[in-house]
């Protein structure tokens, strides 16, 4: 993993922490842009180093700098919607991967590995919300509940952001694999 590699991932990593501070307060999830940062991370630099940015991310913020959407440190774990930054990292990945192993290139395709992510990102967020309100904030939620505020009222914002990032992904794809043609012809 060579300068550019680690200049990119701690570029996508300073994206999500930015997406972190514009907000929406919702109960319990807020909505952020964050997820805009994954989904460009694991499509525009694949499956490792998308995730690497977003592990660099979640550990820049557990070493204590304020940079998830309500603060940081080593804490933050105990909060419930730690799960969601878990959800970042394997999301970062499961996209990337989709993207390499089917050199996915058009919107549709792209939309459909984003939505890939977006659901780890949802699955780990409402496992640990649930888990988090039951057994560490002793405010239990229902499984219902867990996924009215975990899951359907975040996911209208999170989906329009899927399209975009699509649309924005194929266009730079296409213009990276563009790139990578005409330097084969030079060469």
């Amino acid at each position: 993993m060579g300068v550019r590699s680690l200049v990119l991932a701690a570029f996508f990593a300073a994206l999500t922490a930015i997406g972190g501070f514009i907000k929406i307060p919702v109960p319990y999830v807020p909505f952020t842009l964050q997820i805009v940062s994954v989904y460009l991370a694991g499509c525009l630099l694949g499956p490792r180093l998308g995730m690497l940015s977003q592990l660099v991310y979640v550990l820049i913020g557990l070493a204590g700098v304020p940079v998830f959407a309500e603060g940081g440190g080593p804490g933050y774990i105990l909060k419930p919607t730690f799960g969601y930054l878990i959800g970042f990292v394997l999301a970062a990945y499961v996209n990337g991967w989709f993207i390499k192993k089917f050199k996915f290139v058009k919107v549709l395709f792209i939309f459909l590995a984003n939505l890939a992510s977006l659901l780890v990102v949802y699955l780990a967020g409402c496992v640990w919300l649930y888990a988090a309100m039951r057994w560490i904030i002793e405010k239990p939620l229902t499984v219902w509940q867990t996924l009215l505020y975990g899951f359907l009222l975040p996911i209208p914002g999170d989906l329009f952001l899927c399209v975009i990032c699509s649309i924005i992904a194929a266009r730079v794809l296409a213009r990276i694999n563009f790139a990578m043609d005409q330097k084969e012809v030079v060469s």
